[in-house]
């Protein structure tokens, strides 16, 4: 593994502490701080389909998130890291609230890495809700 590569995974690490700790308690501070001026992020759904582009706008998207899953999403397992020079993939299952609906599903997020900062996100997801 090059020291590139190495950086990255520990960067993208880093930054999926942060990320869950923001679904399970609705604090994005420290993954906020952790995103580049220019980031963009793209959302496979709803208000935020798309790309979008902007620290501001992913401020507004966690927000949603933690309204959405109030009162958190909990990550039950983080099933595979992949990482190469640039970008790390987590793929994990999670379960709580959505509207005060009971919500459960799998998926997989990516940040790209650029220096010791997520310069963009994707999210993909696509179970049925239930299943494990």
């Amino acid at each position: 593994m090059t020291q590139e590569s190495e950086n990255t995974l520990k960067v993208g690490r880093q930054a999926f502490v942060y990320f869950q700790h923001g679904l399970e308690t609705g604090d994005w501070n420290q993954f906020l701080d952790m995103l580049t001026e220019d980031f963009t992020f793209w959302f496979p759904m709803g208000k935020f389909h798309g790309l979008n582009v902007g620290k501001e706008r992913a401020q507004e998207f966690f927000q949603y998130v933690t309204q959405a899953f109030h009162p958190g999403l909990k990550l039950t397992s983080l099933d595979r890291v992949t990482s190469n020079e640039t970008t790390v993939v987590f793929e994990f299952r999670d379960e709580g609230m959505l509207f005060g609906e009971p919500y459960k599903n799998r998926v997989a997020v990516s940040f790209d890495i650029r220096g010791d900062k997520i310069c963009s996100y994707r999210e993909y997801f696509g179970s049925d809700g239930k299943s494990n």
